[in-house]
């Protein structure tokens, strides 16, 4: 049999798809991986230190906003210190006096920071862009 090239609207989008592509038939959703099985001890020794962990970044954020701990020092900190490296940056920054949630937005959109990104995973251009935009 002839194998026909799939071109424009075929599949009703406007770029072609490559003939050997898989298409998933729609609706299908490959299975995820099961988090690992943990004995009762286990999970409550993964739950405690879970909350010690929430309970160290709360302090921190309080502590940033009360300015006992500056930007400067919690960037210092953030590749040795794991409660300030796992915090998000978006996190760090609404915390800091004078910047609230727009304000923090605008500014990581600006210097190009994700959302998502936590603070051990700034490079040294971004961590510099943030020092000097707010000192």
């Amino acid at each position: 049999s002839c194998a026909k090239p799939i071109g424009r609207g075929d599949f009703g989008h406007q770029g072609a798809l490559h003939a050997t592509a898989k298409l998933e038939p729609r609706g299908t959703v490959k299975p995820m991986a099961n988090p690992p099985t943990l004995d009762p001890a286990q999970r409550a020794a993964a739950l405690a230190k879970a909350a010690e962990a929430r309970v160290a970044r709360a302090e921190l954020k309080h502590k940033l906003k009360m300015g006992s701990v500056t930007l400067r020092d919690a960037l210092a900190k953030a590749d040795t210190d794991p409660v300030v490296g796992k915090l998000k940056v978006l996190a760090l920054l609404e915390s800091l006096p004078g910047l609230g949630k727009v304000k923090a937005r605008r500014l990581m959109e600006e210097i190009g920071i994700a959302d998502s990104r936590r603070v051990q995973g700034l490079g040294a251009q971004q961590r510099q862009a943030l020092l000097e935009k707010l000192g």
